[in-house]
């Protein structure tokens, strides 16, 4: 089964919760089972909605192992595995252990705003150590750099391992030259929640979504009610959860997401430095849809 088979759907960056400054696991394991329970297709454990780079070596290492664990194959996990430093990740290509995982999810590096070559060397490189297909994780406002289209499709038709692409430059056209130019098999997926529903429209295999920690039934729905070209039933989702997709990345992620599922009972409403806590007039926003969205 391809990649895209097997991630089609809604995958959850997952959170990192913490509770006095220490990584939650009894959180962490009530969010994978309420995740699981209703019906995401896939976790994602150590992206940047996990705050990982603010995790020691050794706490992504019990995270990761907790996550496969807990998961027990019922749906696939993926791993990030991602940064700036080229020799660092081919690394933890080599010496960690990543069976069981089912790919590696990859962002673009971050900071040193590489050349479009200089992105095709690093993936380059990592397709040629990684034991999993590779996930390319494209994301402007976080990296300071774009993927351009012509480098995705270069990297898909000349690396078996690079396997797709989760796709978060929001910029529709890019997509869409992505979407009608891939190998066959190759996944793209949506890395930004605001316009999953147009993106599944114009051909996107679904997402890997942040609000999905939240409210992974109605957004999971949504996703596959989109991919089955049901609109009218999407577009009611969609449009039921779009504040509160604002709510979430108004200041920082994972501030938001963060904010909600502590308002939901889930986790601790903590986050590690440089990040903090979002701001009283939007926590009280976010009370105001739970109570409304609940009612």
């Amino acid at each position: 089964m391809s990649l895209r088979d097997q991630l089609r759907g809604t995958g959850v960056a997952i959170v990192t919760p913490f509770r006095k400054g220490k990584v939650d696991y009894d959180a962490l394991g009530k969010l994978i089972e309420h995740l699981i329970r209703n019906k995401v297709e896939h976790i994602v454990t150590l992206g940047s909605t996990g705050e990982t780079p603010t995790l020691s070596k050794e706490e992504k290492k019990e995270i990761s192992t907790f996550t496969l664990k807990k998961v027990n194959k019922r749906v696939p996990v993926v791993i990030g595995i991602g940064g700036n430093n080229t020799h660092n990740i081919l690394d933890s290509l080599t010496h960690d252990d990543l069976n069981g995982f089912t790919a590696i999810l990859s962002s673009s590096p971050n900071y040193n705003k590489p050349s479009q070559e200089g992105i095709y060397e690093h993936y380059k490189a990592i397709a040629k150590n990684s034991p999993l297909p590779v996930i390319v994780y494209n994301v402007p406002g976080r990296t300071g750099s774009n993927i351009t289209a012509a480098t995705t499709l270069r990297l898909a038709n000349d690396f078996e391992k690079i396997a797709g692409i989760k796709e978060a430059s929001g910029n529709m056209v890019q997509c869409m030259h992505i979407i009608q130019n891939r190998p066959k098999d190759f996944l793209v997926v949506s890395g930004d929640d605001h316009i999953t529903l147009p993106l599944v429209a114009c051909g996107f295999d679904g997402v890997i979504s942040v609000i999905a920690n939240c409210f992974p039934k109605d957004f999971s729905e949504m996703v596959r009610q989109a991919l089955k070209h049901d609109f009218k039933k999407a577009q009611a989702a969609h449009y039921k959860l779009l504040d509160a997709i604002d709510l979430l990345f108004i200041e920082n992620n994972p501030a938001g997401v963060k904010c909600f599922l502590a308002e939901m009972g889930f986790i601790q409403n903590e986050l590690r430095l440089p990040l903090v806590p979002l701001s009283k007039n939007y926590h009280a926003r976010i009370k105001t849809f739970l109570k409304n969205y609940e009612g």
